[in-house]
């Protein structure tokens, strides 16, 4: 049988981090912007209105945030892994797909937005 996951997605969360390969984006920081799908069974939440049965997407936010401020690295890949392993800390979330955005990418042409979209589970 198939177990379907349900899903509680946060779009836009900001924050200013130093990210990146050029020695600018280090010392001058950018904004990334991430979305992030949570999957998770939220039957257990729901049958008992019980938030510390489900994801707490609030403090899920606060945590993704921090790791966008925090220590810097070279690629967004490493940053959206580091994001997927915090929220794959909260005991309902299963599984999560973490998109971060560079939308002020050191790039020469003109372009709206670079992404890396990853999707991880429990090993």
């Amino acid at each position: 049988m198939i177990r379907l996951l349900d899903r509680v997605t946060l779009r836009g969360l900001r924050a200013r981090g130093h990210h990146g390969v050029f020695e600018r984006e280090r010392v001058e920081g950018q904004t990334f912007v991430v979305d992030l799908v949570l999957f998770l069974d939220t039957r257990p939440a729901a049958s008992g209105d019980d938030l510390t049965r489900t994801a707490h997407y609030g403090v899920i936010a606060e945590e993704v945030t921090a790791v966008i401020a925090g220590e810097p690295v070279d690629l967004i890949e490493t940053l959206a892994q580091r994001i997927a392993d915090q929220c794959l800390k909260h005991g309902p979330v299963e599984e999560v797909e973490v998109t971060v955005h560079k939308p002020d990418a050191p790039i020469t042409v003109p372009f709206d937005d670079v992404t890396v979209t990853i999707h991880r589970g429990r090993a």
